[in-house]
């Protein structure tokens, strides 16, 4: 089907998107959402080049230079090299192989705070560890995150990836963090298309979505022809996951 998507498209000239990415494709991703639990406006939404993209202009809208983020490690590679062109440090907080790599205590967390830390970065489940936070690791980053007013930046790109009848609980659906909470989303995992390069930063904060829609506008758009793939995705019945 999207394929198809492609092999139908019949515009003369591929022209640039919205900069914030079609809005046919924005409203079906926050169906699509819906029918997953939770609740965005197609407004909370930008249409962004891969996963990747959306960090970037995450962290070049929250973090000046000098700020601190932390990261539980094991960690994706590339949340170091995007903070540090943001001008961040990175602080990491070890999760061990003895639990899992379940979240680190809370207590390791606030270790690390000082006045510049600005953001906690996850990615639910991990890469590369695969672990998958329970609603309570959740709600116990959501409380250090409300106490210290940080933002906090979800990577759940492998959603999808939960196996014997583990539940998923994204950020978003943790009360209390409408100005605090960002998700990265991407195709690339759920659809098998890491080469379409078409991602998602998801936010509530308005001003926060002002400030990242700046960096987009910079770039003009996301890749036309590869949101026509992306939105076209969005009618399968179900997920086709990466082998």
């Amino acid at each position: 089907m999207a394929l198809d998507a492609v092999h139908n498209y019949n515009q003369k000239v591929i022209e640039y998107s919205h900069s914030a990415g079609n809005e046919s494709y924005r409203r079906k991703l926050a169906e699509q959402y819906k029918g997953w639990g939770i609740e965005v406006d197609f407004t909370q939404i930008m249409v962004t080049t891969g996963g990747s993209e959306a960090i970037q202009f995450g962290l070049m809208s929250c973090l000046d230079e000098g700020d601190e983020v932390i990261v539980p490690e094991p960690l994706y590679a590339n949340y170091m090299g995007f903070a540090c062109a943001a001008g961040a440090v990175v602080k990491a907080v070890t999760a061990t192989i003895e639990s899992g790599f379940a979240l680190p205590p809370v207590s390791e967390f606030e270790k690390l705070i000082t006045p510049k830390t600005k953001a906690i970065i996850i990615c639910n489940p991990g890469n590369p560890t695969g672990y998958l936070y329970s609603k309570a690791e959740l709600e116990a980053l959501a409380d250090i995150v409300k106490r210290h007013n940080l933002y906090l930046f979800a990577d759940e790109v492998y959603k999808e990836f939960c196996y014997d009848g583990a539940q998923f609980t994204s950020i978003l659906q943790l009360p209390g963090l409408e100005d605090n909470a960002v998700v990265v989303d991407s195709v690339s995992k759920r659809y098998s298309m890491c080469g379409v390069r078409i991602g998602a930063f998801i936010t509530r904060n308005k001003e926060l979505m002002g400030t990242a829609l700046k960096f987009a506008q910079a770039r003009l758009s996301p890749p036309s022809l590869g949101q026509v793939v992306a939105e076209a995705a969005l009618d399968t019945e179900k997920a086709i996951l990466m082998p």
